[in-house]
């Protein structure tokens, strides 16, 4: 098993401090990277929104609302479940850090499977965009531009959702071995970041692309 406290420092950084506040540093503009990725598709929907207003919110009525809602319950409470898997790092207990480290991995699937579920759900109903499109509205072309967006940006979230549970699985790993200790525990910390990250980004993408159609 690994020393923790062989793992404290690295030989490049004066004090544990001075590591975990470059390694936070380092994430933070990794994370700001992402921000400017999804804020220019963001932006993008938003002016084509505005734009097309009505072919917009016909597509937005298509969306499963309580498919949606199950899947933001579900991030939030990975969310949460990180929040408890920090604190308990912290605290140097591996036990519940693992425990709950399983617990957002797990939910992190039941959210794949039910996002794969919902676009099999649209393919079925000939809403994928290209060929197999249909719709019967005088506003087809502007729902199929929604039904782009909505593929892309959640497909994109969708990816970087897999890539967090992968995250997860190595720390996973790097608890049983024994790697954390209350004292180190900084990739617990860092991979947070970037689970909440991508948490943060699912409720802007359920708020533009589910809610707006309820109306309808």
């Amino acid at each position: 098993m690994s020393d923790p406290v062989a793992l404290e420092l690295r030989e490049q950084f004066a004090t544990p401090e001075q590591q975990r506040e470059t390694a936070s540093a380092g994430m933070w503009i990794f994370l700001m990277t992402e921000v400017l990725m999804f804020g220019a598709l963001f932006s993008a929907y938003t002016v084509y929104r505005i734009l097309h207003p009505q072919g917009f919110a016909l597509g937005s009525s298509e969306m499963d609302i309580l498919l949606g809602s199950i899947n933001t319950a579900i991030l939030l409470t990975t969310s949460l479940m990180m929040a408890f898997a920090e604190s308990n790092a912290q605290e140097g207990n591996e036990r519940w850090l693992a425990i709950c480290l399983i617990a957002v991995m797990l939910l992190g699937a039941v959210f794949l499977y039910v996002k794969f579920s919902e676009y099999i759900e649209h393919y079925h109903e000939h809403k994928a965009p290209g060929f197999w499109f249909e719709d019967s509205s005088p506003y087809a072309n502007n729902v199929q531009l929604f039904f782009v967006f909505y593929f892309i940006m959640t497909g994109l979230h969708a990816v970087h959702m897999i890539i967090g549970i992968g995250i997860m699985a190595f720390l996973l790993f790097r608890t049983w071995v024994g790697s954390f200790s209350a004292q180190y525990h900084t990739p617990i910390v860092i991979g947070g970041l970037y689970w909440h990250f991508v948490d943060i980004v699912w409720i802007f993408l359920y708020a533009i692309f589910y809610l707006p159609g309820l109306h309808r």
